[in-house]
């Protein structure tokens, strides 16, 4: 199911309406060639939380280490989905932790691919998006997202709408912190909220319009941060 056919909300009948639906201070919508199709205020500066751990996903991935290799009683690989799907802090912050160098030279890897990516105006602190110095711009994070993409494990993630890990005392659930992963059709998507940031979503999805790249940042609250979403794919 398109997400766009999951949507609730009526059509606004003007531009006033359509402004008003929007709590987000930043947003854009793209293609999946990265041309942007509606925005406002793209290039603003703002903290990104949690999507943050879609860059730990990709240089942990990129650092080709044992996706077996068991790290505080679960793998790697369950770290990096528990990052992805859950939003994990501990897991992220692990997962830079064993990157080779240790964490600051898993945090100086994220903002080489950054620069490579072409995302100059994005800066990362710290893996798992607590700080509030973690900063981008919806533009430069369509770019994160077309990345991503490229990365089966951060796609597999993105489709789950949750999972489950064996841990000593008996099985851990968790679910997706988008609740939209059940009914959309997702290539990418990260959640995010801390205080600085507001509700943050960056995602890639298909649509009955072709591929679309949503990226929200400073959306009013976690709840706020969906709707609006919905109502981007549907009117752009």
């Amino acid at each position: 199911m398109f997400l766009s056919l999951a949507v609730e909300a009526k059509k606004p009948s003007n531009q006033e309406k359509k402004k008003s639906s929007i709590s987000a201070k930043s947003w854009v919508v793209a293609d999946d060639n990265g041309r942007i199709i509606k925005s406002s205020n793209a290039n603003d500066l703002r903290s990104i939380a949690s999507i943050t751990k879609l860059m730990t996903a990709m240089v942990v991935l990129d650092a080709n280490q044992d996706l077996n290799e068991k790290i505080n009683d679960i793998s790697r690989r369950q770290h990096l989905r528990l990052a992805l799907i859950r939003s994990n802090n501990h897991s992220s912050d692990l997962l830079c932790e064993h990157y080779p160098g240790g964490y600051e030279a898993c945090v100086e890897a994220m903002n080489v691919k950054a620069r490579r990516l072409g995302m100059k105006d994005t800066s990362f602190v710290d893996a798992s998006g607590l700080n509030d110095d973690n900063v981008s711009t919806s533009s430069s994070l369509v770019k994160l997202v077309l990345a991503a993409q490229n990365y089966p494990i951060i796609v597999k993630s993105s489709q789950t709408p949750s999972m489950r890990v064996k841990l000593e005392e008996g099985y851990y659930s968790v679910k997706n912190t988008n609740p939209l992963v059940k009914n959309g059709k997702f290539i990418v998507s990260k959640t995010g909220y801390i205080r600085a940031a507001g509700g943050c979503i960056a995602l890639l999805t298909e649509t009955n319009k072709g591929k679309r790249v949503v990226i929200v940042l400073g959306s009013q609250n976690t709840h706020t941060r969906i709707p609006e979403v919905r109502y981007l794919v549907r009117n752009f």
